[in-house]
Parts: structure tokens; C-alpha cells; sequence
């Protein structure tokens, strides 16, 4: 998906997208190199958009491994559905489903979960209930690596997960932190 394409989807469906463009090559990085490709072998995408940081996550995967891509956006999830990997499974579903899908896909628990939902424009006990159903589906010392642009949400994490680093990635527009817990 072009630029202007994102801008597009972004301006019609802001709440949902959460941005107006594309994540940079360095926060695709930024998100994913707190990922142990080694050992990863079940990996949760919460609001995949049009796939830009699925392709960096499938590019490092193990072939062995699997991706599960959750998207509400149709048209983000028909750009995803073009990407040529059987590794991947895309769910155009809403992410406090990720229990059932995980178990779906053979699963009992995400070694990571990646996340791109902007629980800034959702409400609170959305986004309360998202993050608690992605702590609860992650396995013990997994983790959960979230993209901000602000440091506004991160209570939500430090509620939930009792833990929080953060990363700042200059290089976005715009500039975003990456929240990373880890769960206990």
C-alpha cells in the first residue's frame, strides 16, 4: 500500500488506524528487536495495519513459527492477505478475541506479542480489556512490545503488566516510544 493510500484509510478511518502514516523502517526495528527469533515460535500482531511490521516480523521469523495478524480494517486485511507466506494467519477480527484464535492455531500461548492498536482514540475499558486478554495469552517471561506516540497510555501497562520499558524511535513521523513488559 502507497503512502497516499495510508494517508487516505487513515484519514477515513483515524480511530482505528491511529496514525495518518506508515510506520518507519526504524520502528518496524525498534519494535521488533526485543523479539528472540530463536526461541519465538507463536507471535501475535495486535493492529497489523496493512502489514508493514508483519514483513519485517516474517522476514526474522522461524520457519517453524507462526504469525497471527489481527486487523478490524477490511482493506488493511486485504493488503495483508497478498503477502506470501504460509506462516501467516490473518485475522480480520478484534483482538480480545486472541484466546480463542491462538487455540485455533494450536496454541496455548503467544511467546510475543506485538502491538500497534492505538488505545488513545478507544475507550479505556477497551483497551483495559485488550491488554488484560494479551497478558493473559502471553507465556510466563513473554512479552508484550507496544507503539505510542505519547507517554499518555502507559498506566494502562504498568496496571496490567507491573512492568514497563520504554524505547524512543526519533526516527517516525511522528517520533514514537516503544513500551515493552514483560509478564511474571
Amino acid at each position: 500500500m502507497g503512502r497516499i493510500e495510508f494517508l487516505r484509510e487513515g484519514l477515513r478511518n483515524l480511530q482505528t488506524v491511529g496514525t495518518l502514516t506508515r510506520s518507519s523502517r526504524q520502528l518496524c526495528k525498534g519494535m521488533i528487536k526485543h523479539i528472540d527469533f530463536g526461541t519465538a515460535r507463536v507471535i501475535v500482531e495486535l493492529g497489523a495495519g496493512d502489514g508493514v511490521i508483519t514483513e519485517h516480523i516474517l522476514a526474522r521469523m522461524h520457519p517453524d513459527a507462526k504469525l497471527l495478524a489481527f486487523e478490524v480494517n477490511a482493506k488493511f486485511c486485504e493488503q495483508m492477505r497478498q503477502i506470501n507466506d504460509d506462516r501467516l494467519i490473518v485475522i480480520e477480527d478484534s483482538a480480545e478475541y486472541i484466546a480463542r484464535y491462538l487455540k485455533e492455531a494450536g496454541a496455548d500461548f503467544a511467546d510475543y506479542i506485538v502491538s500497534a492498536i492505538p488505545f488513545v482514540s478507544l475507550p479505556k475499558e477497551v483497551g483495559q480489556l485488550i491488554v488484560g486478554k494479551a497478558h493473559d495469552s502471553l507465556r510466563k517471561n513473554g512479552r508484550y512490545i507496544q507503539v505510542h506516540y505519547s507517554l499518555i497510555m502507559k498506566s494502562l501497562y504498568t496496571s496490567v503488566f507491573g512492568n514497563v520499558n520504554i524505547n524512543f524511535v526519533p526516527f517516525n513521523v511522528p517520533p514514537a516510544f516503544v513500551m515493552v513488559c514483560q509478564k511474571v
